[in-house]
């Protein structure tokens, strides 16, 4: 992952008052203090490129917000911040968005108290909108099954050059499917994780942390199948040796989550899906409710899925609330009592 360059303190003030302390903070540019806080959260919390594009364009917005009130964000204050927060409201932000805003303001600020560019934290008492926890979309087991059949038989069928599209297709459909991957961690496996006698396979998550995720038999037959189609066509030394297992010809050197959600959805509508139902975050659900559903204890799945706190796997409990009613039920010792 490319890292942002380091900006050291004397890089985002001016030349005159380099040598002078402390510095006041209208001294720094936002671009500056943007850039400075970006570099930490890379270096220090493994943050990703997507996480980092994302940091980018909220505090972009928040210059911009902030400027047209001749302020800085070195010297904004509690009552501007909310002015920006009322401002993203009306522009009609959905509450998820402001609250993520809210989320890199805090996060920047926080920063720039512990590195003494400011001797406040505006952003401390800032109350965050109040939103209601969205249920995840999931599909059900027989929606899977049907995706996995359709994927499979057209891999099947499937002659010349759309052979190998197709069995890619087929492979990255079974993989996320049997893991839960991110599709940002299936689009980056290696090609060392297709080998034969790979059982586990370990996964880069969110903050460079490495997990352990087990593959069943339907992957792996899968990745076989693949990369025959990939020695069959193979023409181009380069693509050949590429050290990915879905490799590409762009800046990545992989395939990307945008290609692969465009096949998938494509799929889903030869399927009989509905293709906005379908997605590989969705799959990602159907793979952790599907589990929960069987009897999966709610810790495991936290392990495979790469949460790094319990709340975020709770979600999934939704689907197993009539199985826990059962349970309950029935073997409850006072259950059969009147």
């Amino acid at each position: 992952m490319r890292r942002p360059r380091t900006i050291s303190r004397t890089a985002v003030q001016p030349e005159s008052e380099a040598q002078a302390a402390p510095l006041r903070p209208t001294s720094y540019s936002d671009a500056g203090l943007t850039e400075l806080f970006l570099d930490m959260i890379a270096a220090e919390q493994g943050a990703s490129a997507n996480t980092l594009d994302a940091y980018r364009r909220d505090l972009a917005d928040l210059s911009h917000f902030l400027s047209r009130r001749r302020l800085r964000i070195g010297a904004a204050d509690t009552a501007a911040l909310r002015g920006y927060l009322a401002d993203l409201d009306k522009r009609g932000f959905a509450t998820s968005s402001v609250a993520r805003r809210l989320s890199a303001l805090r996060h920047l600020f926080r920063f720039l108290l512990s590195e003494r560019i400011r001797a406040d934290d505006p952003a401390a008492i800032l109350a965050g909108p109040k939103r209601g926890r969205s249920l995840p979309k999931v599909l059900s087991i027989a929606d899977v099954d049907r995706l996995l059949a359709c994927a499979r038989q057209e891999a099947d069928a499937a002659e010349g050059a759309a052979r190998l599209r197709a069995a890619r297709l087929n492979c990255l459909l079974e993989v996320l499917y049997a893991t839960g991957l991110r599709v940002s961690e299936l689009m980056a496996l290696p090609l060392s994780a297709a080998r034969r006698d790979a059982r586990i396979i370990v996964v880069r998550g969110k903050g460079d942390k490495e997990r352990l995720v087990p593959l069943n038999a339907g992957a792996k037959q899968a990745m076989a199948r693949y990369l025959e189609e990939v020695a069959a066509v193979a023409k181009d030394p380069k693509g050949a040796s590429s050290k990915w297992l879905f490799p590409s010809f762009g800046d990545s050197g992989h395939l990307t989550r945008q290609h692969f959600a465009r096949d998938l959805k494509d799929l889903a509508a030869r399927a009989g899906l509905s293709p906005r139902l379908v997605s590989p975050h969705v799959l990602r659900h159907a793979f952790a409710s599907h589990l929960l559903h069987n009897g999966a204890d709610l810790r495991i799945v936290q392990t495979l899925l790469g949460h790094s706190d319990i709340s975020t796997t709770q979600i999934y409990t939704h689907v197993v609330e009539e199985r826990l009613k059962s349970l309950v039920r029935d073997l409850h010792p006072l259950s059969n009592r009147s």
